[in-house]
């Protein structure tokens, strides 16, 4: 046989086995100079190198060149390349004959070919350039073919796109019921992967899906279970490996019929359950501790006292976003002499820690205002050192008011207040109009323990509403605060007719779920003459 051939490797036994005469190339002994020096060149290269040669293209391939076309091989050696690749034709074949036809070479990157080459038709990339062959007249008698498959680069760089837009999308969920339907979402926008997928939880009903209902065979407690099913190929992931083994949650897909079940997929699969599982883990914790949050800043807001002719009403109300429980607080509470104290304050932070502070210094300016029974500027000042000796280490705001009996031979109360660093209360007139009770704030509490503080009075008419609440019902982001208390006022406007129960609710209503803080709210009404 010929030595053009001696470089062939462990390919020389089939291009001996090859009858080349039976072919349009003919006898080996008659192939032109230019073929036999292509296949030279190519046959002592170690890139996968085939040429496609004459009308026919038939095919001349290297050793590296057979890692790519798998099954196809011996047979693909000599045949004409449409007999080959009839299933990828409609995207070479124009490519091929345009090189033929003189249009020059062509270079494409990662292009999407499908090949059946291990049993069934396969998702493939490949990057590749068709090169023309000129005989000695010029003229194109072949085409070099070189190529490199990036079918894992591309497959690996799909799913972890996927994997990041998952994790991403699961981030902003706050309810633990919202992680599957999320999740599914998002899976099933990249149906190369995953045809069909759902996320089935332990103890809910399961969704019309088109996928069975359980595996054919028993899970183990922790291992990615395939099956071949009359749906196709299905696999079944644990989300929780400490679960019961029977109705345990799982992630089921159906696995693409155009990529092997390789440990590349499972791993796959086994990330994506993984991410669902900390998400899922992740907002059950913040729900736990929202929920913990909340009871524990609920314990501590009681209900105000009678207070003869007034009428107070009190709301807490948590934030809209689920880790926002934080430290806002009302309460009220009558000194020896009969007159009511109110505060309404905000310990900065969101968590657990500004709970319990707000709670601390709660029953810290209670048990201030009622061993001074001073005016409320005194009170705070007091509650300056008493923070500062007690080593409470928070800053917070708060508005402290009193109402008592005003002067002999007047109507109403007297109102008086200090704002430490606080939003300014509002008085809802009994005739409807709205005000802002603004003064120059003074400064947080917690900051500095000798600090100067102000009294500020004000006559309360009988019908006259005062409305102290936390920052949560007003600011905004993005919206200046000086059109959010204008709105306030418009919301209050005209409202002196609810009694401060409905106007509390009102107030609320407004937010309508938007809350992006939590809210302490106090409404006391001197009862109309």
């Amino acid at each position: 046989m010929s030595d053009l051939f001696r470089h062939a490797g462990t390919l020389r036994a089939d291009y001996d086995a090859v009858d080349w005469s039976a072919t349009t190339l003919g006898p080996v002994d008659g192939w032109a100079p230019e073929l036999r020096s292509a296949v030279d060149l190519m046959l002592n290269s170690r890139f996968p190198i085939t040429l496609l040669w004459g009308r026919d293209l038939v095919l001349v391939y290297n050793e590296a060149y057979t890692e790519l076309i798998g099954d196809k091989h011996p047979a693909a050696l000599g045949a004409r390349t449409e007999d080959v690749f009839p299933e990828a034709w409609d995207v070479i074949g124009p490519m091929l004959h345009g090189v033929l036809d003189g249009e020059g070479p062509t270079w494409v990157e990662s292009a999407p070919l499908p090949l059946e080459r291990k049993g069934f038709l396969e998702e493939c990339f490949f990057t590749f350039a068709y090169s023309p062959v000129h005989d000695a007249s010029g003229a194109v008698t072949g085409i070099i073919d070189i190529s490199t498959e990036t079918t894992s680069q591309v497959i690996v760089a799909r799913r972890l796109q996927l994997l990041t837009r998952l994790a991403a999308e699961l981030a902003a969920v706050e309810h633990v019921d919202d992680v599957p339907r999320r999740a599914v979402e998002v899976l099933r926008s990249v149906p190369d992967d995953l045809p069909a997928v759902d996320v089935r939880l332990r103890g809910l009903p399961l969704a019309s899906t088109g996928l069975p209902l359980r595996p054919r065979h028993g899970l183990s407690i922790s291992d990615t279970l395939v099956e071949e099913t009359e749906e196709g190929r299905i696999a079944w992931v644990p989300l929780t490996p400490s679960e019961p083994v029977v109705g345990r949650s799982l992630l089921v897909a159906r696995l693409s019929d155009r990529l092997a079940p390789d440990q590349g997929y499972l791993d796959f699969l086994v990330l994506v359950a993984a991410s669902i599982t900390q998400a899922m883990d992740r907002v059950a914790a913040r729900e736990a501790e929202r929920t913990l949050s909340e009871a524990l800043q609920r314990s501590l807001l009681t209900q105000p006292p009678g207070a003869g002719d007034l009428v107070v009403a009190v709301r807490y109300q948590p934030a809209a976003e689920l880790a926002q429980v934080g430290g806002d607080w009302y309460d009220a509470f009558l000194l020896p002499d009969g007159s009511l104290t109110m505060v309404v304050g905000d310990v900065a932070g969101h968590d657990q820690d500004a709970a319990a502070s707000m709670g601390q210094l709660r029953n810290l300016v209670r048990g201030v205002a009622y061993s001074l029974q001073e005016t409320p500027s005194r009170v705070l000042s007091g509650l300056d050192h008493a923070m500062d000796g007690l080593a409470v280490d928070v800053v917070a705001t708060a508005v402290l008011a009193q109402l008592a009996p005003a002067v002999a031979g007047q109507d109403g109360l007297t109102l008086s207040w200090s704002n430490a660093g606080h939003p300014p209360p509002v008085l809802l007139a009994a005739d409807g109009s709205a005000r802002l009770l603004e003064t120059t704030p003074d400064l947080l509490l917690g900051l500095q323990a000798d600090t100067s503080r102000s009294d500020h009075t004000l006559a309360l008419a009988p019908g006259d509403s005062l409305v102290i609440y936390t920052d949560g019902l007003v600011e905004r982001r993005g919206v200046p605060l000086q059109e959010s208390l204008d709105w306030l006022l418009g919301v209050l406007e005209g409202r002196q007719s609810l009694p401060p129960e409905e106007l509390c609710n009102h107030l609320l209503g407004q937010l309508d779920g938007r809350g992006e803080d939590d809210v302490a709210l106090l409404v006391v009404r001197s009862a109309a003459a």
